[in-house]
């Protein structure tokens, strides 16, 4: 048995995150927090979410080839929504990414900035879906 010799500190931490330039309209936390925290995870995060919903498709057997463009875009919606285990999967690698603050800040709006980062991951997957074979 292969015992872990790797400390806290050789491990990779989170990806870094590039800056986006957005309007400083925010009004709520959950705004604020989508601006400065969201966004950037997301866009860092963009081939490795593009990959997973890419190994997803024949899991579930989608013929996502076959399917017209208007199709594809609300397949992506409809199984980001229903698909709990891919939701919960793709909501992780951006949980994963946050600092312990930034859980905090999670934790404590958690419904509205979960279901903000679904709506974020369908857009960033819909604007690509060109980039998804299936």
């Amino acid at each position: 048995m292969a015992i872990n010799t790797e400390s806290s500190t050789d491990r990779p931490g989170p990806l870094p995150r590039p800056e986006i330039s957005t309007e400083p309209t925010a009004v709520t936390v959950a705004e604020q927090f989508q601006n400065q925290t969201l966004r950037p995870i997301l866009k860092a995060l963009n081939e490795l979410v593009l990959a997973y919903y890419q190994h997803h498709l024949p899991k579930r057997k989608v013929p996502f080839a076959r399917l017209t463009r208007e199709d594809k875009l609300a397949h992506i919606e409809r199984s980001v929504r229903e698909d709990t285990r891919l939701r919960l999967i793709l909501i992780g690698m951006v949980v994963g990414q946050f600092s312990t603050e930034e859980f905090a800040t999670f934790v404590s709006e958690e419904a509205e900035l979960t279901r903000r980062i679904a709506n974020l991951l369908i857009q960033r997957l819909q604007s690509q879906v060109d980039a998804l074979v299936g």
